[in-house]
């Protein structure tokens, strides 16, 4: 949608403009800045052929100066292109880098990169890693069932007989509120040493495993220490997988009753708060312990709902979407006499991160009134579940209803849509304190193969809002060996620190007997799981051979990137996985949806295609031709691909067999050469192990000089290729200033240093005092001028970046340079490849007088032309600067070079910043295009939580009905109050946080967010244009012109006369998406192609449904109501007692 233009009149007055006052007029007037009555006028852009213009350009006035002709600003731009490519030829030293490659071609070899022998080859080592911690964890797998079958159940088991080193206890054991300190420290809790380990950048100790329990689990129950027994043998497991595979990262057993056992043992990283952490809500468990799941989510909100039970239902529905994985899909629903969705959603959606956080805030508008219609609720839901024109998960299929509580039980509705078959299961909630019977939720519950739960207070709900994954876990228990099948999760992030990871899950059983009929039980103990870590993937690609722009990716079957360079969340949440699309990652396109749905039916393929990419800093677009190759890693769920442009066909690979000469050449890596052969950055690869990294390149460069004075090149504990390649490249570089640069004077042509840097990882900047300013990345690949160089034919110019935030630029010194730079193309034979990349930097404020000059009518360079009061004379950059506004604007749309001196301090900045009204008549007219894209990967600063009053938020208000209910006077005035506050404390939504508390903690760090980027880059126009700004008094012409084998468009405009009229700005600059990107409702609509997982297990014939839920509920004591209500009045938090639950009793029986 074009931006509005500038509108400050009607039409082009005939002769061109000046600056005295107009023949017969007057001064030109500014029209009123209000605009006229019926409002502000539409621009008009008028684009005129130059025979047209002619006569308005020749015509008559009172200046002797008029506006250039065409043919006059064509010759000015072909004097900028020869200047540029004088000054690239004498100093870029193009050819001469071609004929110093070829004088030196018995040093290296060229070497082919064969798309699909390598994609196949990394496919096949990934499949390698990733089976042998498959073979581990069915190791683990097997001894867990056997060690919990031959386990003992044990009712008077104590803690003090349990002995484990429990992940918390340092922490707790700090806190003098803490459980173990007001239980005086009952359990025989072991204390351990650690020694800090590199790969899992922790503190570990590789002789035990340590124990992490939530924090609202009672860690005295029976059945957690019975829990506790029987997974200590898991020990000895543990170490002899580490003994047979010594890269194996964490080894996590996650029991369905909230226990995490995972080896090595390193203390747990608790938050300054309450520790929220429990396995069964992680992304890997719960894919793990069920299948694919449809779900449909349905809310009471009829007038019996209110206060804290309608608080309670938003919560618990909140904490249920915490439970879905990016395989599921899910609706909400509110009901009371109709049914009708909490957000936009009409139909099941993924329930992906942004899905589920639309899902979050509109469920926090619901609002209770009306009457109780479970027959409303009900059908609307099985209707969801039947729509058949949808992507969907297609396996489990659910119902959840949260009510407090009813009469009907909707026979009629269930016998229409769900008997006799009962393929959807149907979950009810009783939530709150109430007396209304249960016994209809029951039967609901228990006639649709789904189980009843009771939510009476906030501390009930996260363990009942996961009980439900047991019910869906017992036809994959029952399905036996065939379910046990190891599935690999999306990206995430470790909770103990290892960064970017992916886990291979296998479920575990319980092979136990329910009873003398021996019969099975089908219950899941947990999930067994082991991480990889995403370097560790990495490492097993290609990187440096493929080129600065080649790369390998890989994706699952939800389209989600596990690798790729552009997969760089700039924050993390652990509780929620890495999520970013194929088709987010790059720029898409109708070719890429092609490869993407390939990748993800598991085909191979190859495609060339023309594509957009963005640069490396995300200022501009290039269009490039890409070779894309793929094949599916087998026995997984991912699919690999390699990313090739054409000039990374070949690649160099050095030989230096002769030691005298890798003496000669490391000599010039030595920092005494400086001065006489340039400064040298070299990339800070892995070039051997025991290399010290550092992020300072001078440090960096003398811990490899320090190392290579103990080692040899061709060692063993070094990369031979990257060793052999630097070396090469730096006596490489070093004989183009031999020949080139050493001799010439580069102040004659205003050059602040002139440059190469190549794929080996040399960049050498010459002379040696330029480098103090040199501030690109001394990584070649990590550079945006070297990819950019590579991708584009021709001189790239590249101007200091500016952000509009940030004030201009300091002209001191003559240090701020615009750098020029172009690719170095070999043939060798038939063979083409770009191994470098040579360029100059220019003096900013000397190449700003020089354009002045190029662009004027100057006959003699020291003599400005001179006009007349009876000559006619055309205006030109220099004499009449201020009247004429002469710039050179670069591909992205940011200013070069201009000819006003003020606006020296603003080059590199978006030039719509600049002259707004200017930019976008170039816009209007073609010369750039627009590209818009969302960054799912940026980081924002929290927003400060909105405080209108100083009274609590969300007190709890009793209706009329409460007040006539006697149970509610005997229980509810403690429970309520209880429940707010530890609402309160877990969710942070009735005490206000402490700053020094809050302090560092993930509430007051960055969170991910939604950026919108925009791009412009060179569009359709490519010829020399003249053409009018139509905005009444105030119009202005001007010409532009694309320079030749150049990123620069040059541009002539008459400088705006009227500061009055303000142009509509285009904005470049990133900006934040308060409704989390892309309108979401809308693109649900048009879902992204995708793949559930190879398996269901949503059925089994033999399944025993009688468990089903029966309640647990007990009305307090006056003794513990009056307990409560004094902790609540000093302020104490109380401790949480012991929940029994029938699922976790019945797993032992």
């Amino acid at each position: 949608m074009a931006v509005p233009a500038r509108t400050c009149g009607a039409s082009w007055p005939g002769p061109v403009r000046t600056a005295r006052p107009w023949p017969g007029r007057g001064p030109r007037p500014c029209p009123d800045p209000r605009g006229p009555a019926s409002g502000p006028a539409r621009p008009l852009l008028l684009l005129l052929p130059p025979l047209l213009l002619l006569p308005l350009l020749t015509a008559p006035g009172a200046s002797a100066y008029s506006f250039p002709q065409q043919h006059t600003m064509q010759h000015w731009a072909r004097r900028l292109e020869q200047e540029i490519d004088g000054v690239m030829r004498i100093f870029g030293g193009v050819q001469q880098l071609r004929e110093i490659y070829k004088d030196n071609r018995n040093l290296f070899e060229v070497q082919e990169n064969e798309p699909q022998k390598l994609v196949e080859k990394v496919a096949g080592d990934i499949e390698s890693l990733l089976d042998r911690k498959v073979q581990a964890l069915k190791r683990l797998a097997d001894a867990a069932e056997n060690f919990q079958k031959a386990h003992r159940w044990q009712d008077n088991i104590k803690e003090e007989d349990i002995m484990y080193y429990d992940a918390k206890a340092d922490a707790e054991l700090d806190d003098p509120e803490s459980e173990d300190m007001e239980r005086g420290s009952k359990t025989s809790a072991l204390r351990l040493d650690f020694i800090e380990d590199p790969n899992f950048k922790n503190k570990v100790n590789y002789s035990y495993t340590a124990v992490q329990i939530p924090t609202d689990i009672y860690k005295g129950s029976t059945v957690i220490l019975n829990e506790l027994n029987w997974t200590e043998a898991l020990e000895n497991v543990f170490i002899e997988n580490r003994r047979q595979d010594p890269t194996l990262l964490w080894q996590v057993f996650g029991s369905a009753t909230g226990v995490t056992r995972y080896y090595p043992a390193t203390p747990w990283r608790a938050p300054k708060k309450i520790d929220l952490y429990d396995v069964r809500r992680r992304p890997w468990y719960i894919q793990g312990a069920s299948s694919p799941k449809d779900m449909v989510i349905i809310v009471d909100v009829s007038g019996s709902v209110s206060g804290l039970t309608l608080k309670l239902m938003k919560t618990s529905v909140c904490e249920m979407l915490d439970t879905l994985s990016d395989d599921d899909y899910v609706n909400v629903a509110s009901f009371n006499e109709k049914a009708q969705p909490v957000s936009c959603f009409t139909h099941l959606v993924q329930a992906n991160v942004r899905n589920k956080k639309v899902f979050k805030e509109a469920v926090q508008g619901m609002v209770a009134k009306g009457t109780t219609g479970y027959k409303a609720g009900f059908e609307y839901a099985f209707d969801q579940l039947q729509n058949s024109n949808i992507t969907r998960a297609n396996c489990n299929k659910m119902i959840m209803m949260f009510t407090d509580g009813g009469e009907d039980r909707v026979q009629d509705v269930f016998e229409k849509y769900n008997w006799p078959n009962r393929t959807v299961r149907v979950f009810t909630f009783s939530v709150g304190q109430h007396n209304y019977d249960v016994t209809p939720l029951q039967w609901m519950a228990c006639t649709n193969k789904g189980y009843y739960f009771e939510i009476p207070s906030i501390g009930a709900i996260r363990i009942n809002t996961q009980e439900y994954l047991d019910v869906l876990g017992r036809p994959m228990v029952l399905a036996g060996k065939d379910a046990k099948q190891v599935q690999w999760t999306n990206v995430y992030e470790d909770a103990l620190g290892l960064g970017l990871v992916v886990t291979g899950t296998l479920p575990v059983f319980n092979l136990t007997q329910d009873g003398p009929g021996e019969k099975k039980n089908q219950l899941i103990l947990g999930v067994m799981g082991i991480d990889v870590a995403l370097n560790d993937i990495k490492r097993l690609t290609p990187n440096y051979t493929l080129g600065a722009n080649g790369y390998v990716f890989a994706i699952d079957l939800n389209g989600y990137v596990l690798l790729h360079p552009n997969l760089k969340p700039q924050t993390t949440n652990f509780r929620e996985p890495v999520t970013l699309d194929f088709l987010d990652a790059e720029l898409e396109d109708e070719n890429k949806e092609e490869i993407r749905r390939s990748m993800i039916d598991g085909d191979k393929g190859h495609k060339q295609i023309r594509t957009l990419v963005k640069s490396l800093d995300e200022r501009y677009i290039d269009e490039v031709i890409r070779n894309y190759t793929w094949v599916p890693i087998r026995s997984t769920n991912y699919s690999l691909g390699l990313v090739l442009p054409p000039y990374s066909t070949y690649y160099l690979q050095a030989n230096l067999s002769d030691q005298i000469l890798q003496v000669k050449y490391f000599e010039f890596l030595l920092p005494s050469s400086f001065e006489s052969e340039g400064h040298v950055f070299i990339a800070p690869r892995e070039y051997c192990k025991d290399l010290n990294a550092s992020d300072n390149n001078t440090e960096f460069l003398k811990n490899f000089i320090e190392l290579m004075e103990k080692v040899t090149p061709d060692s063993k504990q070094c990369n031979n290729f990257l060793l052999h390649n630097l070396i090469l490249d730096t006596g490489i570089t070093q004989q183009l200033v031999e020949r080139v640069w050493r001799d010439q004077d580069l102040n004659t042509y205003s050059l602040l240093a002139v440059f190469a840097a190549t794929d080996g990882g040399i960049t050498r900047v010459f002379p040696n005092k330029a480098a103090e300013d040199w501030t690109e990345n001394p990584e070649p690949f990590n550079a945006s001028f070297y990819r950019r160089s590579l991708d584009n034919h021709g001189y790239i110019f590249k101007p200091p970046h500016q952000d509009s935030l940030l004030r201009p630029l300091e002209l001191e010194n003559d240090t701020v340079g615009v750098l020029v730079s172009t690719a170095v193309e070999l043939s060798l034979g038939r063979r083409t490849l770009r191994p470098a990349v040579v360029g100059v930097k220019l003096d900013l404020e000397a190449w700003a007088e020089k354009f002045k000059v190029l662009a004027s009518n100057r006959t003699h360079q020291d003599q400005p032309q001179k006009c007349g009061p009876s000559s006619h004379c055309e205006m030109d950059c220099e004499v009449n600067n201020e009247d004429l506004l002469c710039v050179l604007i670069d591909d992205g749309g940011f200013l070069v070079l201009s000819n006003q001196n003020h606006q020296w301090d603003q080059v590199g900045r978006f030039f719509s910043e600049v002259d707004a009204n200017l930019m976008l008549a170039l816009y209007n007219n073609s010369f750039y295009t627009r590209k818009e894209s969302y960054d799912y990967q940026a980081a924002c600063a929290p927003q400060p939580p909105g405080n209108l009053g100083a009274a609590p938020r969300g007190v709890f208000v009793p209706t009329i009905a409460d007040f006539l209910n006697l149970a509610w006077w005997t229980s509810a005035a403690a429970w309520s109050l209880f429940q707010q506050l530890l609402y309160g404390l877990i969710y942070h939504s009735w005490f206000q946080a402490d700053p020094a508390e809050a302090e560092g903690s993930p509430e007051t760090r960055e969170s991910s967010c939604v950026m919108k980027q925009t791009q412009y880059y060179f569009g359709s126009v490519n010829a020399s244009y003249n053409a009018i700004i139509d905005c009444g008094n105030c119009s202005r012409l001007f010409h532009a012109q694309r320079l030749t084998n150049t990123n620069l468009l040059f541009v002539v405009a008459e400088k705006p006369l009227c500061s009055q009229c303000e142009a509509g700005r285009l904005l470049q600059k990133e900006t934040h998406c308060p409704a989390d990107g892309p309108e979401q409702c809308e693109l649900v609509q048009r879902p992204r192609y995708r793949r559930g997982p190879h398996i269901c297990f949503d059925y089994n014939a033999t399944e025993d449904t009688s468990d089903c839920g029966r309640g647990a509920s007990f009305p307090p004591s006056l003794g513990v109501l009056v307990s409560l209500q004094l902790l609540l009045l000093l302020g104490l938090p109380p401790r949480p007692q012991p929940q029994v639950h029938s699922f976790a009793a019945s797993r032992h029986l």
